[in-house]
């Protein structure tokens, strides 16, 4: 549960200008920033539903690529499932968010799911940020083909189409491997020549994705850094954005707002399918979510790293 709670009490007449039964509401302090950085924005998912204003859903079962001139089905990484707005599939309780996965068809597919982020529709900002500490606190589903994922997207494709303008991956997880997790970067040239650059997490002997855990990244100018529960486990300095031969100034693309997105897939290229030792429903709690600016500003980028294999 999180940590920004109402908390209401009877007080005594005497101690409320002498007013009978009056009853007395005191909030408790605001999240509690880590040091060097301050609160930008933040949802604790406290009320009874999820807040419009600040989320919006991606809908339907892939999406049309305008530079391809092509619909890309299953999201580009033949996922099964058919993402809703629907109550059944993406709800508030008890102080969390709930992404639920359903084995159930829906307009061809066989499962359905859902696909929250902070970018409208209409591609409006609900929230985007370019640099600072973005948390979230999550508990994900276990079982083969769930593809939780906690990430970012560009605001807009001001480099062009995925992946030029980039992707940050603060944290995406296969639900056969509960013992690790992944943080990932996307840019490069337009596909086949993207590329991406992964560091893994694993957790501690008897610790898995099962339980709640803070997944975080810290984003500067020409650094970028993953962590679990406070750990840092990968930093990335070096990247790259272009196409017919022409490269972006560094530290493009990751210099441009990018807003957020939680989404629970079903199968796909990254993991496989489901089988039938998969529990449905499953799945993905998100107690809250907190994105942090660094007090003081930002200084120069550093330079680039020289680049590295994996």
């Amino acid at each position: 549960m999180s940590n920004v709670r109402l908390v209401r009490w009877v007080a005594c007449a005497a101690l409320l200008a002498g007013r009978p039964g009056a009853v007395a509401v005191a909030e408790e302090p605001g999240p509690q920033a880590p040091p060097g950085w301050k609160l930008a924005w933040s949802d604790e998912f406290d009320g009874d539903a999820i807040d419009r204003a600040k989320w919006d859903f991606d809908l339907g079962d892939g999406f049309y690529d305008y530079g391809a001139n092509a619909w890309i089905a299953g999201w580009g990484n033949d996922e099964r499932q058919y993402y809703t707005a629907e109550p059944r599939n993406a709800f508030v309780r008890d102080g969390s968010l709930h992404i639920r996965a359903l084995k159930e068809s829906l307009h061809g597919r066989g499962y359905t799911s859902a696909r929250l982020k902070t970018r409208a529709r209409d591609g409006a900002a609900l929230f985007a940020q370019a640099y600072g500490r973005f948390e979230f606190r999550a508990k994900l589903p276990v079982g083969r083909g769930l593809w939780p994922a906690l990430w970012m997207l560009p605001q807009d494709d001001a480099y062009g189409s995925w992946p030029l303008s980039g992707e940050i991956d603060v944290m995406e997880a296969r639900g056969q491997e509960p013992g690790k997790v992944l943080g990932t970067i996307h840019y490069g040239a337009p596909w086949p020549a993207n590329e991406h650059a992964s560091g893994e997490y694993a957790f501690p002997a008897g610790r898995s994705i099962a339980e709640f855990h803070d997944y975080a990244v810290e984003w500067e100018p020409g650094e970028i850094r993953w962590s679990v529960d406070g750990r840092v486990y990968a930093t990335r300095r070096s990247w790259w954005t272009g196409r017919d031969g022409a490269r972006a100034p560094w530290p493009a693309p990751f210099d441009r707002p990018f807003h957020l997105v939680m989404n629970l897939a079903v199968g796909g290229k990254f993991l496989g399918d489901p089988d039938a030792s998969t529990p449905f429903p499953a799945e993905m709690l998100v107690d809250r979510v907190r994105v942090y600016e660094k007090v003081g500003g930002y200084g120069p980028p550093r330079p680039e790293d020289p680049p590295r294999r994996d």
